[in-house]
């Protein structure tokens, strides 16, 4: 994962030094999926489960949510409940800003 995560730094670098601004953010919203993908196939694999281990989902079922591009926050949550954890989503800024903070929109769990 730490391999992956320097290639795509490399990568960006490199990006909008030839690529149009929404280019760039184009693939930096691809690569984010990307990223969130191989995360739940490694938070799976850190707690020692199987695909074909977790309850209420076929294995089949498991390579498809943790291959696929777009996700329902819905089934986000049934897949981590599944496997024994929590998930929480928060709002935050790309630059600090003095009156805005995070702000937790859904925990569940």
């Amino acid at each position: 994962m730490k391999r992956i995560r320097k290639d795509y730094r490399d990568f960006f670098s490199e990006a909008h030094k030839s690529m149009s601004p929404e280019s760039v953010i184009l693939a930096e919203e691809k690569a984010d999926q990307i990223l969130l993908n191989l995360k739940l196939g490694e938070l799976r694999k850190e707690l020692g489960v199987k695909q074909g281990d977790i309850k209420g989902f076929s294995q089949s079922g498991v390579s498809k949510i943790e291959g696929r591009e777009d996700l329902k926050i819905s089934t986000l949550v049934s897949y981590c409940k599944a496997l024994g954890v929590g998930v929480e989503i928060k709002t935050f800024t790309k630059k600090p800003l003095p009156k805005v903070r995070s702000k937790v929109l859904l925990r569940a769990g």
